[in-house]
C-alpha cells in the first residue's frame, strides 16, 4: 500500500509505541499480531530529543527497521512528529528561545521524556534560530524515511497547542520575538498606529509601546487581550504548523498527505478552522471515558457520587465522540478526511487513578458513533499497555501481557466490517444536513476574558448540539469566515449561540443569509459589545436590532430551578434575579415553552412579531426579511440541552425547527446518521434509550440491504425490521444494483 491508494482506505490502526521504545522484537510481534487481526495501519511517534541528541547526529534506524517490517506485512505506517520535545543542545545554543510567561519570566521546563504532554510547551519557534533548526531536522527526517512507500501520512503536531496554563502555570509567549510578531500582525490588521488607536481607544505613540495586558488577573475584557489571545491561538500557532508542513512537502519525494491533530476541539472557538487549513487536514484525539461531563451538566459526577451507568455511557457516546467529531468534521474543508488520530483503546490511567476497562460494547459504540460523525480513519492509542508510570498500564487495546482482549477483538471485528466498504467509510461521505451552529472566534476570545462569562459560550454551543442530537437532527458547525464562501446557503437554519460580541460586518453577512431565505435563530444579547469590547448604546447591536426588528427593554438575570446555582453568581443584594421561570411561546410557537437560563432579555417589537413572552413582556421575536426570517430568543436556550433538562425544552426546539422546515432524519426513537456513496449508503441507527428498540425501516428504493457486522436482518418486501440494543449502534448498508 502506498500513498496513491491512501485515500480509498479506512485504516483502523493502532499506535505501536511511545518513548521509551520497548525492544524491537516485542514491537514486531505486536505488529504481526495486529496484522493477523485485520489492522492495516500503525503509528510511530518520533521525538526530536531522541533522534538528534547532539546537533547534526541523527539516528532514525529504529523507525526504518519498523517501517520496513510493516511493509513486509503489507501494513501502512503513519508517522507523527514531536518537535516540542526539543533536544538539550537547542536550549543551550539559543537560551532566548525559551517561551516567556505573563509574568515576564522564561519557562524553565526542558522535556526529559515524552511525558508529560509530549514536551509541551516547548521552545518558542518565533525565535529564528530555533525555527531554522526545527525545519532542518524535519527535512532530514522526511528525506530519510520518505523512501518507504508504505509510510502513507505525516502528522506534524501531536495534539496541537502549548497547554502552558496547565503545564507552566501561565499563558505564553511574551518573549520579544513573539511580541514583534504580534505587532507586525496588528499593523497588517489595522493599517497603521492611528487605525489601532481608533479601534482600541488608545493613544500609543510608537509600535514598541504596544504590549498585551500583563496583569495577574486578566479577565478585564480589554481590546489588547482579545487581539492578543486571537493572535496566539490563530496566528502564532498556525505559522508553526505551516512551517512544519512546508518542510515536509519540500523534502517528501512522494508528496504524501500532511495533517496534525488536536487533543480535542475547543468547543465555541474558530481556531480549529484555521489549523485545518495549515496542512491538508486536521484530526483529533478521542478518549470518551476521560471526562464526558461538564460541571453544570445534569448527572455530572461529584466526589462519592459517580454518575448512573446509562447517563455516563450516553455522555461518552454523545459528548465524548459525536460532538467532537461533528466539530472536527465541520472545521475541515469540505471533502477532506476526518481522522480519529488517537482513539481510546483501554482504561484511562493517570497516576494511581485507573479508569474503567472498556468493554467490547464500549469499543463498538465509540467506533460506530465516530463513523456516524464522518470519521474516515481510526488509530487507537495504544496497542500494548503504557509502560511509563504517569499513565501506568493504561489506554491500550492489549493488556500488559497476552495477545488478545475482548476489546481488541471487537475493534478488529468492527474494523474489518468498515474496510469491506472503503468507498463509504474511507472517504469523506458525510451526507450533509440542514442546520448549522455558528462559531465566531472573536466572540470566543471576548467571552473568555469576561468574569463570570467565559464558560457560557461553549456550554450553549454544546447544549444546542445535544438538543439537536436528541431530536435526531444532524448538525454542522459553521465559522463566520465561511458565511461568504457559499456554505451558508445550504442550511435552512443557522443558530447563533451566546452572541455577546458581534461586529457590524458579521451582522451584515447574517442579514444577507436571512434575505436569501435562511432562518437565523439567535440567543439573547446579540452584540451587547462590539468586536473590540466596547458597549453600544441601547445594549444591543444596532444592526442586529434592525435585523431582528427589536429594541431592548430589559436584561435581567434569572434564577435556576430549585434554588440551584450551577452558573449563577452570588447575589450582591436584593432584586438582581428574577425567579426561575419558563418563557411561553406565542404566535407560531403557541403551546410550547422553554426554560429561561442565565438572563431574560425583553423587547419592544419594531417590525417583528412576538414569539416568546415573559408575563406581559415580549421575550422573543421573529421578523421576516426578504424570503427568510430572523428569530431572536431572549434567553440562552442551549443551556437546556445538558442542564435542568426536561421534555418541554426539547419539544420547544423541535417545534421551532419544524417551523423552519427542518425535520428529523428518521421518525422514531432511533437516531439516524448517513454516509452517502455512489450507488450505496450506510445508515447508522443509534439507540440512546434504556431498552431495546425495534422499528420498521423503509428500504423500498434499494436492491440489497446488509448489516455491517453480518447480524441477521428481517426483511419483508420493502421494509426491514431492525432491533437495536440499548446504547448501541447498528449499521445498514443499502445498495442499488446487484
Amino acid at each position: 500500500m502506498n500513498s496513491r491508494t491512501f485515500g480509498h482506505l479506512f485504516p483502523v490502526g493502532s499506535h505501536l509505541c511511545r518513548e521509551p521504545m520497548p525492544p524491537m522484537s516485542e514491537l514486531k510481534v505486536d505488529m504481526e499480531n495486529l496484522k493477523r487481526h485485520g489492522f492495516n495501519l500503525v503509528k510511530l511517534q518520533e521525538h526530536w530529543m531522541l533522534d538528534e541528541p547532539l546537533e547534526g547526529m541523527y539516528d532514525f534506524s529504529k523507525y526504518e527497521e519498523l517501517i520496513d517490517h510493516a511493509a513486509r506485512l503489507d501494513m501502512a505506517v503513519y508517522l507523527g512528529l514531536t518537535c516540542e520535545q526539543a533536544p538539550g543542545w537547542l536550549w543551550r545554543k539559543y537560551p532566548d528561545c525559551r517561551m516567556v510567561g505573563r509574568n515576564g519570566l522564561p519557562v524553565a521546563y526542558e522535556a526529559q521524556s515524552t511525558l508529560p504532554a509530549d514536551g509541551k510547551p516547548g521552545p518558542c519557534y518565533d525565535h529564528p534560530g530555533a525555527m531554522a533548526d526545527q525545519v532542518r531536522f524535519i527535512k532530514r527526517l522526511v528525506a530519510t524515511l520518505g523512501k518507504y512507500e508504505n509510510l502513507v501520512v505525516w502528522n506534524t503536531w501531536q495534539e496541537i497547542g502549548y497547554w502552558a496554563e496547565n503545564l507552566a502555570g501561565q499563558h505564553v509567549c511574551y518573549c520579544e520575538h513573539t511580541l514583534d510578531h504580534w505587532r507586525r500582525w496588528l499593523e497588517s490588521q489595522y493599517g497603521d498606529l492611528d487605525g489601532l488607536n481608533r479601534a482600541w481607544g488608545t493613544r500609543y505613540g510608537d509600535w514598541s509601546y504596544v504590549i498585551p495586558d500583563r496583569g495577574a488577573r486578566w479577565r478585564h475584557c480589554l481590546p489588547q487581550d482579545i487581539d492578543w489571545l486571537y493572535f496566539m491561538d490563530n496566528v502564532q500557532v498556525a505559522d508553526v504548523l505551516r512551517a512544519r508542513a512546508a518542510a515536509i512537502r519540500e523534502a517528501d519525494p512522494l508528496g504524501r498527505p500532511v495533517f496534525a491533530h488536536k487533543g480535542g476541539p475547543i468547543i465555541g472557538s474558530g481556531q480549529d478552522w484555521v489549523y485545518a487549513r495549515c496542512q491538508d487536514f486536521m484530526g483529533s484525539s478521542c478518549y470518551p471515558a476521560w471526562g464526558p461531563f461538564q460541571g453544570w451538566d445534569d448527572g455530572a459526577p461529584t466526589p462519592g457520587q459517580p454518575p448512573s451507568q446509562h447517563t455516563a455511557l450516553l455522555m461518552e457516546m454523545w459528548d465524548g465522540v459525536a460532538l467532537k467529531y461533528d466539530y472536527i468534521r465541520s472545521c475541515n474543508p469540505r471533502g477532506n478526511p476526518v481522522w480519529a488520530a488517537e482513539f481510546q483503546g483501554g482504561p484511562v490511567s493517570t497516576g494511581f487513578h485507573k479508569g474503567r476497562v472498556p468493554s467490547s460494547e464500549d469499543i463498538r459504540r465509540w467506533m460506530l458513533t465516530a463513523v456516524g460523525s464522518g470519521v474516515t480513519a481510526i488509530s487507537f492509542w495504544v496497542t500494548r499497555a503504557e509502560i511509563m508510570a504517569a499513565e501506568v498500564n493504561g489506554f491500550s487495546l492489549l493488556d500488559s501481557a497476552g495477545d488478545t482482549t475482548p476489546r481488541y477483538e471487537e475493534a478488529a471485528r468492527v474494523g474489518r466490517g468498515l474496510n469491506r466498504y472503503p468507498d463509504l467509510f474511507g472517504k469523506p461521505t458525510w451526507s450533509g444536513c440542514d442546520v448549522a451552529i455558528l462559531i465566531n472566534e472573536r466572540n470566543f476570545e471576548f467571552t473568555r476574558t469576561m468574569a463570570d462569562g467565559g464558560d457560557h459560550l461553549p456550554y450553549s454551543v454544546r447544549g444546542w448540539h445535544r438538543l439537536l442530537w436528541d431530536a435526531g437532527i444532524p448538525v454542522d458547525f459553521l465559522e463566520v469566515s465561511e458565511l461568504d464562501e457559499g456554505y451558508a446557503a445550504r442550511y435552512k437554519v443557522i443558530i447563533l449561540p451566546f452572541p455577546l460580541s458581534l461586529s457590524d460586518d458579521v451582522v451584515a453577512r447574517l442579514s444577507r443569509y436571512v434575505e436569501r431565505g435562511g432562518n437565523l435563530i439567535s440567543e439573547a444579547a446579540p452584540g451587547r459589545v462590539d468586536e473590540h469590547a466596547y458597549c453600544p448604546r441601547g445594549e444591543i447591536s444596532a444592526r442586529m436590532g434592525e435585523l431582528c426588528g427589536v429594541k431592548q427593554m430589559n436584561f435581567t438575570m434569572v434564577g435556576e430551578p430549585d434554588g440551584e446555582a450551577r452558573w449563577s453568581p452570588r447575589a450582591r443584594t436584593w432584586g438582581e434575579y428574577l425567579d426561575a421561570m419558563k418563557l411561553a411561546g406565542i404566535g407560531r410557537l403557541t403551546g410550547h415553552n422553554v426554560r429561561a437560563n442565565v438572563y431574560v432579555q425583553t423587547f419592544q417589537c419594531d417590525g417583528s412579531d412576538p414569539c416568546l413572552v415573559c408575563g406581559d413582556a415580549v421575550a422573543g421575536a421573529v421578523r421576516e426579511l426578504g424570503v427568510g426570517r430572523a428569530w431572536l430568543l431572549g434567553t440562552y436556550v442551549g443551556h437546556s440541552g445538558t442542564a435542568h433538562r426536561d421534555s418541554t425544552n426539547a419539544d420547544f426546539v423541535r417545534a421551532l425547527l419544524d417551523e423552519c422546515g427542518v425535520a428529523p432524519t428518521h421518525e422514531g426513537e432511533l437516531l439516524l446518521r448517513r454516509r452517502v456513496g455512489d450507488g450505496s449508503e450506510a445508515w447508522l441507527f443509534t439507540n440512546p434509550t434504556h431498552q431495546s428498540v425495534t422499528e420498521s425501516v423503509d428500504v423500498s428504493n434499494w436492491d440489497t440491504v446488509e448489516d455491517l457486522l453480518d447480524e441477521s436482518l428481517d426483511r419483508e418486501g420493502d421494509r426491514v425490521l431492525l432491533t437495536v440494543s440499548p446504547l448501541d449502534v447498528r449499521v445498514l448498508i443499502v445498495r442499488k444494483g446487484a
